[in-house]
């Protein structure tokens, strides 16, 4: 009895590294279910490549948005510094202009 059940299992290992076994009808009706779980590994693993594509494209935009804001800071504080009266002024002065600011108050207009 030993003898039978280690040939058994030779012949069932020389079977399956042979590809005898893929012959075997109970494979072969199982077929179409194999080829569905590979086609839905594939289809896994390239949704979860495409998942992680997209986080990567995510990231560098939103480091991009943060770059652009702190920019767009940056030239609004400028802007606003060299837009006060003393600055304006001095730039002026620098320049050579005859221009001088009015020492008279603004007069209002009614109608």
């Amino acid at each position: 009895m030993m003898a039978t059940e280690q040939n058994k299992k030779k012949r069932s290992l020389k079977q399956w590294l042979a590809g005898d076994m893929l012959l075997s009808p109970f494979l072969q009706r199982q077929l179409g279910l194999f080829l569905l779980i590979a086609a839905l590994i594939i289809v896994y693993v390239s949704n979860r490549y495409a998942f992680q594509q997209e986080l990567v494209e995510i990231e560098k935009l939103r480091t991009e948005l943060l770059d652009v804001k702190n920019e767009a800071l940056a030239r609004s504080s400028e802007l606003m510094e060299k837009s006060r009266g003393s600055n304006i002024q001095k730039f002026i002065v620098n320049r050579g202009s005859e221009l001088k600011a009015s020492t008279d108050a603004p007069v209002v207009i009614k109608k």
